[in-house]
């Protein structure tokens, strides 16, 4: 797709022969989906048009409340602050990530990857090839990647390791000991006219091993047994597992975050939570207007993967695109660890870039199966990855 951008306006999207709510299977084929990504907006307009009535009555109600009241921003050199809002919150919005060259170097390479997922067009009169279970106009950089992440591009590369975003992260996770998982992110192409249900990033794993506590140490917990028996007492083991995520995530924004271009929502506090989030049918207004409305082009949401979010419609003529870098603490399993990134690119990166790579890093002269494979559909991403490990293995 020539001349793709994810800043400028754009004729990419608003597919009106794309029904609401339409989830394909592995092939592409349409089928009813309840899960997964492709969880049904019952309350989503009836049809994908711009000046649809409905649509129209849903913008006009998102520019009179979208966005939670207040929103804090940080600014990056702010750390102690940011730390405290994001154990407080679960996620914490922080401004100026990146500087003019580092934002146009991920707008470029979101709207190269992206041009390669739509080059997959669509059937029966549709634009676009749907992603495998997820609602119409949505895709995942990483699950659209043959090798599930995207650690196989400078571009995503470049942004591991920022003079604006480890000091954070060393903050967050209480030193510098902490690890690079992967990297991807989303993109909602205009005419996203359906709410993405509320969902937490993976689960907590309720389990507290030696590292978890010392992590917690290091963050200030005082780590106490209880009164009748070796075991940690109850507050303590709440305390080390709020404070001390599996996944931290930095989304990094490519445009300003408008009530009408699809921001990303959150709910504060949700990530203590040990129940399931709402449904679309039954979450409150007030949740699906909790969304990051002002956060400007260039900063990140900081996640802590457990909050509760999820993307709301994008009703404008502007794709709106968050590129992201996944961490993990020491004491996240390493068997868990993929090696998708190349030998070349680790060998570019800043030192302590590639000592928070090394168990992701593959071997010199290997190239990560499916890596800059890119394809919607599950069927397709199948393939590349086989075509890959075959080529390897001859």
């Amino acid at each position: 797709m020539k001349g793709l951008s994810v800043i400028d306006e754009t004729d990419v999207g608003w597919d009106e022969h794309t029904p609401p709510n339409e989830t394909v299977d592995a092939d592409g084929n349409p089928f009813p989906s309840d899960r997964g990504f492709g969880v049904a907006d019952p309350r989503a307009p009836k049809r994908r048009e711009y000046d649809d009535p409905d649509v129209r009555r849903l913008r006009d109600h998102l520019r009179q409340h979208n966005g939670i009241h207040s929103l804090e921003i940080c600014a990056p050199d702010e750390v102690e602050r940011i730390a405290r809002i994001f154990h407080r919150d679960g996620f914490v919005v922080v401004r100026d990530l990146l500087n003019t060259e580092q934002l146009e170097r991920f707008c470029e390479g979101c709207a190269r990857v992206l041009a390669q997922i739509l080059a997959i067009g669509g059937t029966d009169g549709r634009k676009y090839t749907t992603e495998t279970g997820r609602l119409p106009h949505r895709y995942s950089y990483g699950t659209s990647s043959a090798s599930r992440q995207l650690m196989h591009d400078s571009t995503w590369a470049s942004m591991i390791d920022l003079p604006t975003t480890t000091p954070i992260l060393t903050g967050i996770f209480g030193s510098a000991d902490y690890r690079v998982f992967g990297g991807g992110g989303d993109v909602c192409l205009p005419g996203a006219i359906e709410y993405q249900h509320l969902h937490a990033d993976g689960s907590e794993p309720q389990v507290i091993p030696e590292g978890r506590a010392a992590q917690a140490k290091l963050l200030g917990v005082d780590v106490k047994e209880a009164a009748d028996s070796s075991a940690l007492d109850l507050h303590t083991q709440r305390l080390i597992m709020e404070l001390t995520p599996p996944f931290v995530t930095i989304n990094f924004l490519m445009s300003d975050a408008t009530w009408e271009n699809g921001p990303i929502r959150q709910i504060p506090g949700s990530h203590t939570s040990r129940q399931s989030p709402p449904t679309p049918a039954e979450e409150p207004e007030w949740m699906r207007l909790s969304t990051l409305v002002g956060a400007p082009a260039g900063a990140g949401v900081i996640r802590d993967n457990r909050a509760w979010h999820g993307a709301t419609p994008n009703l404008s003529r502007q794709i709106r695109a968050m590129p992201n870098i996944e961490y993990v603490p020491s004491w996240h399993p390493a068997e868990s660890s993929r090696k998708t990134m190349p030998h070349e690119i680790w060998e570019t990166l800043s030192p302590h870039a590639q000592r928070i790579c090394r168990l992701i890093k593959a071997e010199p002269g290997i190239w990560p199966a499916g890596a800059g494979e890119m394809h919607p559909l599950a069927s397709g991403r199948k393939a590349l990855y086989k075509k890959d490990m075959e080529a390897t293995s001859d």
